[in-house]
């Protein structure tokens, strides 16, 4: 087991599991206190990093995309005190850092975790119910639907039908936007059927958000209803499939083709080559040492 305290928090990796402990540091944000701990499964790291500076360093985690829905709602824009997989290092524990770091890469190699994106979500999301109060509204989730009632700092023309109930079924998807800038944020719901392209200050859908600290508490309701609604995998691969038989006047030969599994043996060949890619973007990232990623190499080259 590896585990590192700090005043930012406490980070104990099990070999199988990642457990992120916010630390009531006064710098520590707003959402990484109300996310309490997380518990982050090895298969959803692509890589670990420490970087290190005169007086202190950062330890950071990077997960496969798809893996958090968190991080799918925010597109990872959440700022450094709010970002629950960076962790402050002090500089006289750059030691212990640097042997966490070791850990978990060597986990990694071991399981063959993949650096790709998933097909599915990994971690859970926030629990139910929700509630947050930011800019110009509050927004409750329940885990069936989305109530939005607004204040009296809300625009006149989007108010004036009072609160919004979205049911989960009828939301497509769902963002979070930091305010940067001269440029509000906000917490938009795309709802079927009622597309727009109205700026959060006048969307009955959105709250609009103004840099205030309580800001990051509406992507805590962002990454909720992500959690429960279709992976983003899901719709790419529904796009990406191929005609069904009979669909089209010349589907059936290239259909036919498509429906044709290929050989055991070179679907092994071609995982093991996709494997040998990843190994090097993780080399070139950073994340693997020279000696790790000769040995990785060598294990893929004798299965080939």
């Amino acid at each position: 087991m590896a585990e590192i305290i700090q005043r930012d928090g406490t980070w104990v990796f099990d070999g199988d599991a990642l457990r992120l402990t916010p630390g009531r540091d006064r710098n520590v944000g707003l959402l990484r206190k109300e996310l309490g701990e997380l518990a982050v499964p090895l298969r959803a790291l692509a890589g670990v990093s420490l970087e290190q500076g005169k007086k202190a360093g950062r330890l950071r985690l990077r997960l496969r995309d798809g893996a958090d829905p968190l991080l799918q709602a925010t597109g990872g824009k959440l700022g450094e005190p709010n970002d629950p997989y960076q962790l402050t290092v002090e500089a006289d524990r750059f030691g212990v850092a640097e042997y966490f770091v070791d850990e978990v890469r060597n986990a990694l190699l071991l399981d063959e975790v993949p650096a790709g994106p998933v097909d599915g979500y990994l971690l859970p999301g926030p629990g139910v119910p929700l509630s947050a109060s930011a800019g110009d509204g509050t927004a409750t989730f329940d885990g069936e639907s989305v109530r939005l009632d607004w204040n009296w700092k809300t625009e006149e023309a989007k108010s004036a039908a009072g609160a919004r109930t979205l049911a989960l079924g009828d939301i497509t998807a769902v963002e979070w936007h930091p305010a940067v800038g001269l440029e509000n944020g906000c917490l938009r719901f795309s709802v079927r059927g009622a597309e727009t392209k109205a700026p959060p200050k006048y969307d009955p859908n959105s709250v609009e958000l103004w840099g205030f600290k309580k800001d990051p508490l509406m992507a805590l309701i962002a990454a909720a209803v992500q959690a429960r609604l279709p992976h983003p995998a899901v719709s790419v691969a529904e796009e990406a499939a191929p005609p069904a038989a009979g669909a089209g006047a010349g589907a059936g030969a290239g259909a036919g083709r498509a429906a044709i599994p290929a050989p055991a043996s070179e679907a092994d060949h071609d995982a093991l080559l996709r494997r040998l890619r990843e190994l090097g973007e993780l080399r070139r990232e950073g994340v693997l040492t020279e000696e790790e990623f000769a040995l990785a190499k060598q294990a893929v080259l004798k299965r080939l």
